[in-house]
């Protein structure tokens, strides 16, 4: 039976009906200046845009050839950058986690509380869900802007961002271990915690009235119970593929290719649409020498593994160019590309 033909990604509708875009990809392969062209483009076609860094290696302001950092910045007409600062957030994430536990732990249980924060400060997954408390924000605001285009981390950043890792179970769990009296508040924190992973937030939360707790652990369930919410409201969005979509961008080379492959079989067991591919950086067809000939034999036999790889997902083809896409004029030529 022959190979799934892909069809043309066309970049226009996405940009006209989509509310959330994820532009994702391996370090390296264009991703930012995709994601940036492609907020261009719908700023352009009379849609309010936020275009979001989630790298922690930010490259937006370089596209741009101008600052913008944690803030949002007018960038276009209608169209506004922010760059989010992953250490600012873990901070800030870790702030709201102290006051608020500092109102309801005992005086022998906050030394326990301040060495949780500070190992959460370190742990491998602070980060990630620090982001992920302000990527459900900006969702849960988006009506202020008609599109939201992340540019994402490189793509394993972004899976682990995807899959929801929580700190807030390891100091939880190391301050009530302190106080016999948390066993009830554990018990009820316990279950109201989002998992681990991607199927764990598959579910409807449910509803829980907290019968049978006291003032103070329902004054520390309550926001437990309210961030799941926000998370499911996030996860819903991502996986509805009407109001989201996840577009991968790529070279045609071997390891952009195979790391494309695996994310791309993990969104779609997630739930989240992947709605196609850029291919980045092809030879264009009037490059001349036996060096470029041996180049686009090899890149050949790479688009055609592609073909093979990523099957029936429809994909668009943007030419090597001859110099950097840097500017705002740049950006714009950039974008009449992956509009045609």
């Amino acid at each position: 039976m022959p190979e799934p033909r892909p069809g043309p990604l066309n970049v226009t509708a996405l940009l006209d009906s989509r509310r959330l875009l994820m532009v994702g990809g391996k370090g390296g392969v264009g991703k930012t200046t995709t994601a940036s062209a492609l907020a261009l483009a719908a700023a352009g076609r009379g849609r309010r845009v936020l275009l979001v860094s989630t790298d922690p290696a930010h490259s937006l302001s370089d596209a741009f050839n101008r600052d913008i950092g944690d803030r949002e910045t007018a960038l276009a007409e209608n169209l506004f950058g922010l760059e989010i600062d992953p250490d600012r957030e873990v901070d800030a994430h870790l702030e709201t986690v102290r006051a608020r536990m500092a109102r309801f732990a005992a005086a022998d249980q906050r030394p326990e509380l301040e060495r949780q924060l500070r190992l959460s400060r370190q742990s491998p997954g602070a980060q990630e869900a620090a982001l992920l408390e302000r990527l459900t924000t900006l969702m849960d605001e988006d009506r202020r802007y008609d599109l939201i285009v992340f540019d994402t981390a490189p793509t394993g950043h972004t899976l682990r961002l995807l899959s929801l890792p929580e700190v807030m179970a390891a100091w939880t769990e190391g301050l009530l271990r302190q106080n016999r009296r948390g066993e009830q508040l554990g018990k009820v924190l316990g279950h109201l915690s989002p998992g681990r992973d991607v199927e764990s937030l598959t579910g409807e939360p449910e509803e829980r009235e907290l019968e049978g707790l006291d003032d103070r652990a329902r004054g520390l369930a309550a926001p437990l119970l309210e961030r799941q919410r926000r998370f499911h409201r996030a996860r819903r969005r991502l996986q509805d593929g009407a109001h989201s979509a996840f577009l991968f961008v790529l070279t045609p080379e071997k390891l952009p290719i195979l790391e494309t492959e695996r994310a791309v079989r993990s969104l779609t067991e997630a739930g989240i649409p992947v709605a196609g591919a850029i291919v980045n950086r092809v030879l264009p067809d009037d490059a001349e020498g036996a060096f470029f000939r041996a180049r686009r034999e090899r890149e050949q036999r790479h688009l055609a593994d592609i073909d093979t790889r990523l099957g029936a997902l429809p994909r668009h083809h943007l030419p090597l160019l001859a110099d950097d896409v840097q500017g705002l004029e740049a950006l714009e030529a950039f974008a009449a590309r992956l509009t045609r």
